[in-house]
Formats: structure tokens, sequence, C-alpha cells
């Protein structure tokens, strides 16, 4: 059996001769570390370079048929693991140092660890759950390629996606519980088993996904899956403090926007529904957003199923959407007209002033006098 740390001596050793001002951190994590390493285990270990001459000690190579990958995290690098911009946070918060050029070099390297420590702080919830939503988005397209793929039907196709599906499902319920795991490679599920959030069927989904031989009931489990954990994403959300803030969110909106709703009367009395078709689906679908927004003091999540229209719906405006109709144009005119008028009411009612003027002198007094 290979001894491993007799090649980290060898390696810090040649550091320490030949760099000893090039690098900044070598560190080992992993099995060796936890006490669950085999005799075909190598050493899980990195360095932090600190200048370019340092990436110079970088090496891959093999001893006894055990591989060795000794490798460079820049600081920036090291950074985006502490705040979980990078997934790959134990490296950081869990290796064992094995050289430290200066004190400054530790002093930094355990202000990372500082930043992970606070990971579960309530302050750190709503970045948490954006995190959580963003890396849904990833089994999304997965999904996506599994329906339209010709290769939809085979078998390593689909578990290929299932797998991708599985370990962002499992990236997204870390961040979701405000924690990260140290172990990956068919050791989430040990981990996940113990956290507060997590889906119901997990573990039939996942059993489905990875035992089944039938790509329709893979497919149908990672749907199931995905969809259950958005469904965590969107509660967890909703669990959060709203913040109204109309006059922060809208100011302007209404001026702008104006323009788009002359644009759709204008494809209405001129018959052209290609334009009226874009135009209103947007003005809706966008005034639905900015609502929702200014209602719950966020914008709709990146992976939102339609929730984002709650307030548009509560609060009466027109479906222009419903009313689109190539061969009568008139009610969506109606309705445009009607949304006009509802919107001023509504903005003013929350306080959102708007600009506007009858006249350009009135505009002239406005815009040379505003403070």
């Amino acid at each position: 059996m290979v001894n491993v740390f007799a090649v980290a001596d060898i390696i810090v050793n040649h550091i320490k001769t030949h760099y000893p001002q090039d690098v900044a951190i070598v560190g080992y994590y992993g099995s060796y570390l936890q006490g669950r390493a085999t005799e075909r285990s190598d050493l899980d270990f990195f360095f932090i370079p600190a200048t370019d001459k340092g990436r110079q000690v970088e090496c891959q190579f093999i001893i006894d048929g055990i591989s060795f990958d000794f490798w460079p995290i820049a600081w920036e690098r090291a950074e985006r693991m502490a705040t979980s911009e990078e997934w790959s946070t134990t490296i950081i918060a869990d290796c064992e140092l094995l050289y430290v050029r200066s004190d400054n070099d530790y002093a930094r390297f355990m202000g990372l660890r500082e930043t992970i420590s606070h990971m579960g702080d309530d302050s750190k919830v709503s970045t948490m759950i954006n995190k959580a939503e963003s890396v849904l988005t990833e089994c999304l397209i997965s999904l996506a390629k599994m329906r339209i793929s010709e290769n939809s039907k085979e078998l390593s196709y689909c578990r290929t996606q299932a797998q991708e599906i599985a370990g962002n499902i499992f990236k997204s319920l870390g961040f979701l519980n405000q924690i990260y795991y140290k172990r990956s490679w068919g050791h989430y599920r040990e981990q996940v088993r113990s956290l507060p959030i997590k889906p119901d069927q997990l573990n039939e989904y996942l059993d489905t996904m990875m035992f089944s031989s039938s790509p329709d009931d893979i497919i149908s489990a990672c749907e199931k899956l995905t969809a259950n954990t958005l469904r965590l994403i969107s509660e967890r959300q909703n669990s959060q403090e709203e913040i109204h803030s109309y006059k922060e969110r809208m100011k302007g909106y209404y001026e702008e926007e104006r323009g788009m709703m002359n644009k759709l009367l204008t494809a209405c009395e001129k018959g052209h529904y290609e334009t009226a078709f874009f135009v209103a689906i947007g003005v809706q679908d966008g005034l639905a957003r900015i609502l929702y927004a200014a209602e719950k003091g966020r914008w709709p999540s990146i992976v939102d199923l339609g929730e984002h229209r709650e307030f548009y719906v509560r609060y009466g405006y027109p479906d222009l959407v419903t009313l689109l109709d190539p061969t009568n144009f008139e009610p969506l005119r109606i309705a445009v007209l009607q949304l006009i008028e509802k919107l001023e009411i509504h903005l003013k009612t929350k306080g959102v002033s708007l600009n506007k003027f009858n006249t350009v002198p009135e505009f002239e007094s406005f815009y040379i006098n505003r403070g």
C-alpha cells in the first residue's frame, strides 16, 4: 500500500526548498482525513498558489496504480467555495493543512472558514434559497433534453440525464437547508436523510432513477422529484417576510410601459395580429411580474411556474392574452384601455407618483422646478 503522506512530504519539502514564497497553502481532505481510506484511495490534496510561479508545483501522477492529483485552487476560487458559489465547500471547511507560507496566509484561510461557519445564519436564508433555485434550473434543462432528444428512449441516455438531475437535486437541497456535504459520489443520501427540508418521496424517486430499466419510468421519476423540490423552494420563499415596495419598484414603470400599451392599441386599430400577440403578452406578463415584486419585495423566482400572476389576477386586471383574436380586435382594445385606467388608479392608491401631463408647458414647469 502506497504511503500517501510520504508522497505529500516529498512535495511539501520541494515547495519549502524551491518555492517558499510562491505557495501560500497546502492541504488535504477526503477519505484519509475522514478515516475511510482503502488500499485504492489516493490522497486528495491541493495548494493555493501565491504567485504565477507557484502554479508550477501542480502535478498529476500514478504510483503503484494509485492516482494522485496535486491541483491548484486560486484564492478567488477558494473564496467562491467558502461562499457556496462553488459546490466543494468541504475542501476549505474540513481540510487539514500541511503547509502554510505565512501568518497572513493562515489568517486569510481561517477567514474563509469563518465565512462558511455562518452559512446557516438567518441573514443567509434568502441568498441560499436563490442558490437552490438556480441549481434547480439545470434539472429543467436535463428534463427538456430527456423529452425532446432522439435518444429519449435509450436507457443509457436517460440514466445519464437522471444522474445529472440527482446531483443537482442534492445540491439544491443542500442550499435550501443551508448546509454543505462532506461526501459526494454515492454518499449524498445518507447526508440528506437527516435534513428537515426534503421531498417526502425522495428515496422512492431516486430508486427508480438509479435502478429502473424503463426510460419512461426514469423520466417520470425525474420530473416528479424536480417538481417536488421546486415546491419546497417555493414554500421556503413564501415563508420569508414580505416587504411592500411599490414606490421603489414601480417608480417610472407606468410612464415607460405606457408606450407599449399605446403600441398595442395601434395594433388593435390596424388589425396587426403579430404585433398584438407579442406586445399583449409582454405587457401582461411584465405587469404581473412587477406587481409580484412590489407586493412581495422580491422578483419572481427563476423557475416560477406562473405564481407571479397572483396579484395581477387578485387586483382584477384584464386578461389580454385570452382576448387575442385575429378576427376581432375590439375586445382586446377595450381591455387595454381598462388596464390603463385601472393601473393609474392602483399606482396612485399605492403612493406612486405619475409624471403625467396634458401639455408641454405643464411638463416644462415640472422639469425645471423639480427638486
